[in-house]
């Protein structure tokens, strides 16, 4: 009985440090997600144009590609949990100064800070915990983070919802909570003890080492560990290069990590978390019901996100890929099709909702008229207002005439980030994983990584431009060909690594 007791109070001790460490998680989605409650209002208050909009809610991206580069050289010099209590202070520095920002130019600073401490939390955390965990322990225990992220994304949308009136000050709330667990993570990272590997690979301590090991499993697991890492430092070989992931060997393997790095972002996910409450809002909802909606929108990728945990090593890695851009790429279809069919009513009614007296009266030339697509109702409405009356209808108002199918709008969304959650979201991050050679894993998953934040960058850049001047029904047009291409790049390309262990995946991509 007493034997029992310890092993499950030493895996108690070890899920209770990893859900700390996968706080890391929460964080970075809470973070990612919150900026879209704030789009208005950061709009209005700093009297941004659609790039510097773009620039405001992607630079967060650009901060986590130096977080990315850094994260790796900084936890291996000074430790992953050191590296992690800056993190927590970049979040909760970020947090605050975004909040309390009274120019465009110190909010982008505060927005970048915060976008390297997402670049470090998504490769640093996951690294802290397997290093951390017991084998059979490890698979579920790294999976908080991926957990947490959607979390942190969901409690984003809740806590919008929740602060959207707070008047015009509600985009500083919005952004200013997440100081909150930002320093309770903080404090929480002082009671994890450091990676035992680290201290003996890097500070050659093994007695604290073992003494860490002891207190999650046990003399015998601390005394195997210790010599398992002595045995994998003797015969390590030299670490991969920058210049060899260009050799001709590895290039299948360079086309998958960088084709599913690709399309997991191109298509659009970041667009629709980012800017959910603008997505439905363009569908014609009030601002309260476009809140909801995105809460809708965080619980169903939350759910799908643990279908997907429960299925990837059931059904398999390109199975999943498979269902999933194939969804996708019929949700983004169903959305072009409820927007191309929306038509924009000049009434009475709708033309007295317009808030600017100016540009109401000069809308009130087409009363009573009706425009079947978005292009023909630019060009009718150009000619009315001058240009920015002309920016503001499109962003703002048009939302006061549009007549659409706003409920397949929302199928068609929840169907988008429910394939994603099960397909392209996860699977992407466990077949790198699996995919690289011990050599150049490191480097590799950095270069990936760091390409995968590139492209997502583009995307939240581009979308608010899109929006404006192509409109929502090209806009995801777009995206149902590049989820379209998804899919015939899954099916030509990648491989199934269910069931094959790590020497067999790198024999059959290397001899191809």
């Amino acid at each position: 009985m007493q034997a029992v007791t310890a092993i499950k109070m030493n895996k108690s001790y070890t899920i209770l440090i990893s859900l700390i460490v996968a706080l890391g998680g929460f964080l970075l989605g809470f973070d990612s997600a919150v900026i879209s409650g704030a789009v208005r209002g950061i709009t209005v208050y700093f009297e941004m144009t659609d790039a510097m909009l773009g620039f405001a809610v992607g630079c967060v991206i650009f901060g986590a590609m130096a977080g990315n580069l850094a994260a790796g050289p900084v936890s291996d010099r000074f430790g992953r949990k050191n590296t992690l209590i800056v993190v927590a202070a970049l979040f909760t520095i970020s947090a605050t100064w975004s909040a309390m920002a009274t120019g465009y130019t110190e909010f982008i600073i505060a927005r970048i800070i915060g976008g390297v401490g997402i670049g470090g939390a998504i490769l640093i955390a996951p690294i802290y915990i397997a290093e951390i965990a017991p084998p059979k322990l490890r698979g579920s225990l790294v999976s908080f983070n991926q957990l947490n992220i959607v979390i942190g994304i969901s409690v984003a949308y809740f806590s919008n919802y929740f602060l959207v009136d707070q008047g015009e000050a509600s985009w500083r709330w919005m952004l200013g909570v997440e100081a909150i667990p930002a320093f309770i993570y903080f404090l929480a990272l002082f009671t994890v003890p450091k990676s035992p590997r680290w201290l003996i690979q890097k500070l050659n301590n093994v007695a604290l080492a073992r003494k860490i090991l002891v207190r999650i499993g046990g003399e015998e697991y601390a005394e195997a560990t210790i010599v398992e890492i002595q045995k994998n430092l003797a015969k390590q070989e030299s670490k991969g290069k920058l210049a060899d992931l260009l050799q001709s060997r590895y290039a299948t393997i360079m086309i998958i990590a960088l084709g599913i790095a690709f399309f997991q972002q191109i298509t659009g996910i970041n667009a629709i978390f980012y800017y959910a409450p603008t997505i439905f809002e363009q569908a014609g909802g009030s601002t309260d019901s476009s809140f909801l909606q995105a809460i809708v929108v965080g619980l169903t990728n939350l759910v799908f996100t643990l279908v997907a945990i429960w299925l990837i090593d059931r059904l398999g890695r390109k199975p999943l890929l498979v269902i999933g851009t194939t969804c996708m790429t019929i949700a983004l279809l169903l959305a072009t099709l409820a927007f191309n069919n929306a038509t924009y009513d000049f009434s009475e009614t709708n033309l007295a909702k317009v808030s600017n007296p100016e540009t109401r009266e000069a809308l009130s030339g087409l009363s009573g008229a009706s425009f079947d697509g978005q292009a023909v109702l630019f060009e009718a409405v150009q000619g009315q207002l001058n240009d920015a009356q002309f920016l503001d209808f499109k962003r703002n108002q048009i939302t006061n005439f549009i007549q659409i199918n706003a409920t397949l709008v929302l199928i068609a969304i929840l169907l988008y980030v429910a394939a994603f959650a099960i397909s392209l979201g996860p699977v992407m991050w466990a077949l790198i994983s699996e995919i690289f050679p011990s050599r150049i894993k490191g480097i590799a998953i950095s270069v990936v990584g760091f390409f995968n934040s590139l492209v997502s960058f583009s995307v939240t850049q581009v979308f608010p431009w899109e929006l404006s001047n192509l409109g929502p029904t090209m806009t995801f047009a777009i995206y149902a060909a590049l989820s379209l291409l998804a899919l015939l790049f899954v099916k030509r390309f990648v491989i199934e690594t269910k069931g094959r262990s790590l020497e067999e995946v790198e024999e059959l991509l290397i001899r191809k």
